[in-house]
Formats: C-alpha cells, sequence, structure tokens
C-alpha cells in the first residue's frame, strides 16, 4: 500500500519557520513527484510546491516564492517544506501528494496526484 506521512506541523508567531515532512513508501515507482497543497475550511486545496525526484526540478506557488523551499532526501524517501517568514495566511492544513511526475502545466493540479497523506495543521498567529 502506498503511505503518505505528514509531520511537522504547530503553531508559531508570523515571521518564524516550520519544516514540514513527507515520508512515502509503498509506491510503485523509484521516480515521482511530491507536491505539497493547503486547504482551509471552505475552499479548495491550493498549491503551494512541488518537487521531482527524477531531475529535482522544483515548482512554487507565487505566494510562497522565496520564502519556502522544497527538498528530497531519496535515501529516506522523505520530502521537506521548509517554510519560513511566515505569515497568518499561511496558516491551513498542509497535505503532500504524490504522482508519476510534475508537469510543468499542471503540478498544480490537485486531482492529478494519486494518492495523499493525512495532513498537518499549520497556523500561524
Amino acid at each position: 500500500d502506498v503511505q503518505l506521512v505528514e509531520s511537522g506541523g504547530g503553531s508559531v508567531q508570523a515571521g518564524g519557520s516550520l519544516r514540514l515532512s513527507c515520508g512515502v513508501s509503498g509506491y510503485s515507482s523509484q521516480d515521482y513527484c511530491i507536491g505539497w497543497f493547503r486547504q482551509t475550511p471552505g475552499r479548495e486545496r491550493e498549491a503551494v510546491a512541488a518537487i521531482d525526484t527524477d531531475d529535482r526540478a522544483t515548482y512554487y506557488a507565487n505566494s510562497v516564492k522565496g520564502r519556502h523551499t522544497v527538498s528530497l532526501d531519496n535515501a529516506k524517501n522523505t520530502a521537506y517544506l521548509q517554510m519560513n517568514s511566515l505569515k497568518p495566511e499561511d496558516g491551513a492544513v498542509y497535505y503532500c501528494g504524490i504522482r508519476q511526475y510534475c508537469a510543468p502545466a499542471s503540478w498544480g493540479r490537485a486531482r492529478e496526484y494519486d494518492y495523499w497523506g493525512q495532513g498537518t495543521q499549520v497556523t500561524v498567529s
């Protein structure tokens, strides 16, 4: 079974930092794309960033570009989202999703991801 397990959420003051982790197991391919998304009540899941294990290409939403960094540790099958200079509007449940590859034109489409983690809450005050 494919499993994605997020961790690292919490409460932080504006301007602070958090690092989220997404552990991957059971995916059929050694190469894949991990996408980070966030969601607040009543709103659609919003793309934050993505990274492709094959070429390490990264993608960012304009709202987080320059503040957040997505990375991979292939040996640990873990993706990370380093979030800096956090703002109250960054507060949400953060999810990681997995798909075969990150297409530049569609990396931010939640419906194209095959599996999702359970989510981790980020609160910024």
